[in-house]
């Protein structure tokens, strides 16, 4: 997924070489900033999960700014895949084992619809980007 380096030897920032790239960045800025912005709800239920609720926010847009930088390695696209897996997973002890993860106070929770969905099609970018990008 990095970036086309350019031919400047202090080049920090690189644009994706694939335009799967941009959906990977969009879908990890998307369920990071709505992982950072449900905190305010999370903490009302433990302060550890809301801060498991931060470190998983930064941590997909940490991974956004590495994806940036030329020390973005291929290997990096099946971490970046194990961790949306790993976070769509975590969802369901937390909040129950079927569709109702989903659903909060009765209500269909659009913010872990949304978080989720971004997070599989962030998964399937990132596999398909390692298998586009040369070893």
């Amino acid at each position: 997924m990095c970036a086309n380096p350019t031919t400047e030897a202090n080049q920090r920032f690189v644009r994706p070489s694939n335009p799967i790239g941009y959906v990977a960045i969009v879908m990890a800025l998307v369920t990071g900033v709505l992982h950072l912005l449900a905190t305010m709800n999370a903490i009302q239920f433990s302060e550890v999960l809301a801060a498991l609720f931060v470190l998983n926010g930064l941590g997909f847009i940490g991974g956004t700014i590495l994806y940036l930088t030329p020390y973005w390695q291929r290997s990096l696209f099946l971490v970046a895949a194990a961790y949306s897996i790993i976070t769509i997973l975590a969802l369901f002890p937390v909040q129950g084992w079927g569709v109702e993860a989903f659903y909060m106070e009765g209500n269909l929770n659009p913010i872990a619809v949304i978080t989720k969905a971004a997070e599989a099609v962030l998964a399937v970018c990132a596999v398909y980007l390692y298998a586009d990008t040369e070893a």
